[in-house]
């Protein structure tokens, strides 16, 4: 008699109470609460390389156009490499390229439509955010690539 009593009891015992998970949920909820918007802010800068990438690469090959054609310029048939895409950004020649200048500019879609890089034949850098996320700085001497950077 006395082992059915000692199962019963332990049949009783299982389980959680409502309070321990009400306790579960808001304690799961606050760390979400604060790790979202870091998760969020982390994946928007990998995204931010993209641009950073491209933006390299266009003005490398900018330069080796120059040093074969002795212009940034289109010369007859043959263009400059003012197009590219990288993940999310699309690269492209601001007001087309002269004789000694141009201007690249890497334009967001997506997720990260609010930003714009550029760079010029001087290596002179710049960003421009627009009704982006918030805490986003736009910046005239350098690429921004985090939350509250400035140049």
């Amino acid at each position: 008699m006395e082992h059915t009593c000692s199962l019963t009891r332990r049949q009783a015992i299982k389980g959680f109470t409502l309070i321990e998970v009400m306790i579960v949920v808001a304690i799961i909820s606050i760390l979400a609460t604060i790790a979202l918007p870091s998760y969020r802010d982390y994946v928007l800068r990998g995204r931010l390389v993209d641009a950073q990438n491209v933006l390299s690469a266009g003005r490398a090959n900018m330069e080796r156009y120059y040093q074969d054609n002795r212009t940034y310029a289109v010369v007859g048939a043959i263009t400059p490499p003012c197009a590219a895409t990288q993940g999310l950004f699309t690269l492209s020649c601001s007001a087309g390229p002269t004789a000694d200048s141009y201007t690249l500019s890497a334009t967001g879609s997506g997720t990260v439509a609010a930003f714009v890089y550029t760079v010029d034949q001087l290596d002179r850098k710049s960003t421009v955010i627009t009704s982006g996320p918030t805490g986003w700085n736009s910046g005239t001497t350098c690429w921004i690539t985090k939350r509250g950077q400035a140049c």
